[in-house]
């Protein structure tokens, strides 16, 4: 079977995970203290908090900027994760809908679904894309709304030369194992300001006043810590770190692997009858998934299933589950164009014969097998 995603990692993450077993330090510690400092330096920006998850990083960045309650406008195309994040703050999810290209939150309607109670808008870059920030900075700022936006995809991509992550007051990364920079399991909050940037890093750790590592790089009282405030256990891992930081260093190049694949099949499918992902000028991204959209999505599926050929659907609306039906939510192109979506096969290992395999067969798919 040659499957949707496989992370690309090899002798220099397992020379990493050696290295933290051999010193003793394979929690929080100084891998991850590095890791929050290079990946800050990856995306340009001083304050970074490294977490056990995206998810993690949304709640928290939900928390730090005291959204609790009132509305968030948000995508129901996405991970559960995004929305999770607002119900976990006792907020109200409220869906926009998503351009039928890119597939990201669609800045009109983010507008049109402003209310009284909004405090946030929550934006997802679809497959790495990132969403037309211009914009949706100018809603924030006019109606002082909080805006986080969740990174998962989008370790790389940048918006008019801009990194992603950046614009809003929080983004929130991934690094689990199907991500562009992978750790297996991880993600990194990123903030703008100090006070914000400190109470993350006590809130990670139980809300505890010192770290293990800062504790002990102290002298005497080094085992003494306050709690201040009721925290969670979200902090990332110096064995997940370790992977991280190779990680990071290979993820111009992996990136660009993703891209040559991406091309591959842009330019194999271009006369079938779908439609193609595209990508803005004047924006990078990180090519994480590619997505057709076809009127046989399920035919399609099971064609290349049969074939040895892994398909996936990003997403399922998340506004059609049990747990988010009773939340507002008119998106008429995300109702429409979520049936038509199937995720072929991208990453970085994926080879010429596999990548040839993919697009013979998504072509005798439409020629009539």
């Amino acid at each position: 079977m040659i499957p949707v995603f496989r992370p690309a990692v090899g002798d220099e993450e397992l020379a990493a995970i050696k290295e933290c077993l051999d010193t003793g330090w394979i929690g929080l510690g100084p891998k991850t203290a590095e890791f929050e400092k290079t990946f800050g330096q990856f995306i340009g920006v001083e304050y970074v908090v490294g977490m056990n998850s995206c998810s993690s990083a949304l709640d928290m960045a939900l928390k730090v900027l005291d959204i609790t309650g009132g509305e968030v406008i948000t995508p129901s195309l996405t991970f559960v994760s995004t929305n999770h994040a607002i119900l976990y703050n006792n907020a109200t999810p409220v869906f926009a809908d998503v351009q039928p290209d890119t597939l990201n939150i669609d800045p009109d309607d983010v507008r049109h679904k402003i209310t009284p109670r909004t405090r946030a808008i929550m934006v997802v870059h679809y497959a790495g894309h990132p969403c037309e920030m211009d914009a949706l900075v100018d809603i924030a700022r006019e109606h002082n709304l909080k805006l986080i936006e969740d990174c998962a995809h989008a370790a790389g991509s940048t918006y008019h030369g801009q990194p992603v992550g950046t614009f809003g007051d929080a983004g929130c990364f991934s690094f689990h194992a199907v991500k562009n920079v992978t750790m297996g399991e991880g993600g990194a909050l990123v903030v703008k300001h100090k006070d914000e940037y400190d109470r993350a890093m006590r809130l990670r750790w139980c809300g505890i006043s010192k770290s293990t590592w800062e504790r002990a790089r102290g002298k005497s009282y080094s085992w003494q810590y306050d709690v201040d405030e009721l925290g969670y256990k979200y902090h990332l891992s110096d064995i997940a770190a370790a992977i991280g930081l190779v990680q990071l260093r290979k993820a111009e190049y992996h990136n660009q692997a993703r891209r040559r694949i991406w091309e591959a099949y842009n330019t194999a499918f271009a006369d079938l009858p779908a439609d193609l992902p595209v990508v803005y000028d004047d924006v990078t991204t990180t090519y994480l998934i590619y997505v057709l959209k076809t009127d046989r999505r399920d035919d399609l599926m099971d064609f290349l299933r049969e074939r040895g050929i892994g398909t996936s659907v990003h997403y399922y609306p998340n506004h059609l589950f049990k747990l988010y039906r009773d939340y507002p939510a008119d998106v008429p192109v995300t109702e429409a164009v979520w049936q038509r979506l199937i995720t072929l096969p991208i990453y970085p290992l994926l080879t010429s014969d596999q990548l040839e395999t993919v697009i013979d067969n998504v072509r005798a798919f439409y020629r009539g097998g």
